[in-house]
C-alpha cells in the first residue's frame, strides 16, 4: 500500500492575549501522534499558519527533561523531526491534492490565528472533500471553525466534534484570556458537541473526521485517524 500522506499544521501565534505571557503550540500535541503517524509509515510535512518555526507554549515542554512526555524527547532528539520544527511550510503552500490527511495540534495559539485563515479553511475543507481524513485536539479545532464545504455548509454542522471544552477552559482560569470559548464557537456553529470529563482523554470518530479533548487525547486521535485511513486504502483496494 502506498503511504499515507499527512498535513501536519501549527499554529504562528505566540501571545497570551494581553497578559504578557508566551503560548503557541502544544508538544505532546504534535509530538504523540508525529510518531504515530511516523512509526506507521505516513509521510508527514509539517506547516504553520505563518511558516517557519512556530513558538511552543512553554507549559508543554518542562525544563526538567524526566516531566517530558516519551514523545517529546524523541522528537527533540530526532535530527529529522527538529529540522521540519524549525523550517514549517506556510500553510499557504500546503496544496489539498498532496495529502490523503491534515492534522491540527493545539495549544491556546490557535485560538487567535486559525479560526479566520482562509488557507486553512480551504485546506480542511478540500482534504474533506476530495475523501481524506480531519483530524484535531484540543484547541485545534478552532481550524475547524472557519472551513465551509462547497456548498457553504460549515464543516462542523450537525458532525460530531470534540475539542477542549468550556468547563476545562474555566478551570485553567483562561476562559476570560481567549477571545472565545471554543465549545460554545462549535456548537454555535450546528456541531454535534460530545464532551467528556475534564483533563480526561476523550476522542470522538464519526466516518472520516477525528477529534479529542486534550493533551492526553492526542494519541487516540491520531490512532482514529490512521484507522480512518486504512480503512479508505482498504475500500480502494476491494
Amino acid at each position: 500500500m502506498a503511504k499515507s500522506r499527512i498535513a501536519i499544521v501549527l499554529t504562528s501565534h505566540g501571545k497570551l492575549g494581553d497578559t504578557g505571557k508566551e503560548t503557541g503550540f502544544h508538544y505532546e500535541e504534535l509530538t504523540t501522534p508525529w510518531y504515530v503517524f511516523a512509526d506507521d509509515g505516513a509521510e508527514i510535512t509539517l506547516g504553520s499558519i505563518e511558516g517557519g518555526e512556530p513558538p511552543a507554549d512553554p507549559s508543554s515542554l518542562p525544563d526538567d527533561e524526566a516531566k517530558r512526555p516519551e514523545s517529546v524527547r524523541r522528537f527533540l532528539k530526532d535530527p529529522k523531526a527538529v529540522k521540519a520544527l524549525n523550517n514549517t511550510v506556510p500553510v499557504a503552500k500546503l496544496a489539498a491534492k498532496d495529502f490523503d490527511a491534515v492534522y491540527l495540534p493545539g495549544g491556546h495559539g490557535c485560538m487567535w490565528d486559525m479560526p479566520d485563515n482562509d488557507a486553512l479553511s480551504r485546506l480542511v475543507s478540500e482534504i474533506y472533500e476530495k475523501g481524506g481524513v480531519v483530524g484535531a485536539v484540543c484547541h485545534g479545532p478552532a481550524g475547524l471553525l472557519g472551513a465551509r464545504l462547497s456548498d457553504g455548509t460549515p464543516f462542523v454542522k450537525d458532525r460530531l466534534i470534540n475539542s477542549f471544552t468550556d468547563e476545562e477552559e474555566r478551570k485553567a482560569e483562561k476562559d476570560r484570556i481567549v477571545p472565545f470559548l471554543l465549545e460554545t464557537q462549535l456548537r454555535g456553529l450546528g456541531a454535534r458537541f460530545d464532551g467528556g470529563k475534564p483533563f480526561e482523554r476523550h476522542v470522538c470518530r464519526e466516518g472520516r473526521v477525528v477529534t479529542g479533548q486534550n493533551p492526553a487525547s492526542a494519541e487516540g486521535v491520531a490512532h482514529g485517524m490512521l484507522m480512518a485511513l486504512h480503512a479508505l486504502k482498504q475500500q480502494a483496494a476491494e
